[in-house]
């Protein structure tokens, strides 16, 4: 798959999550296992977008405000999904919480989907676009399982 392929399925994935957890109450399973999935594949998402994609288009200068926008929004969006995590589910707060990041998360996909894809075609050739894609997957497995180590150190403590 190219890497917009990649990054829309992984968005499609995103989206369901979110929806998902956004029909649970509670501190139920269903939200604890959709939070799960939704948490670690979005950081790993997060960390092999900015190294496989954002990292071309800061490589010219119209495309530097662009990514810089992006990854500063990943910055903030990741900060929220680390409150949530430390909040209890059951409570309003941590609803209010996910509610905004949902909203945030929403539009941040919208804009990179509409905004940065466009640009990113003046940047990443055709020929090369499927050799991106599977930098972006190997990139992001490989952060997965770092942020799987960390989940692991995490549930020790």
């Amino acid at each position: 798959m190219s890497i917009y392929e990649e990054i829309k399925a992984d968005h499609a994935r995103h989206r369901e999550l979110l929806d998902k957890i956004a029909a649970t109450t509670g501190d139920s399973e269903e939200r604890q296992t959709a939070w799960k999935e939704f948490f670690y594949d979005v950081k790993s998402h997060a960390a092999a977008e900015e190294e496989t994609f954002y990292s071309p288009l800061m490589s010219k200068t119209w495309g530097q405000d662009s990514a810089r926008h992006s990854v500063e929004e990943h910055a903030e969006m990741d900060d929220l999904m680390e409150e949530l995590q430390e909040m209890d589910m059951s409570s309003s707060a941590w609803l209010t919480k996910f509610k905004q990041l949902k909203h945030d998360y929403e539009h941040h996909m919208e804009e990179e989907e509409e905004d940065i894809f466009s640009r990113a075609k003046e940047v990443i050739p055709d020929s090369e676009l499927k050799g991106y894609g599977e930098k972006f997957r190997t990139r992001k497995e490989k952060e997965l399982k770092l942020v799987d180590k960390k989940r692991e150190d995490h549930l020790e403590d």
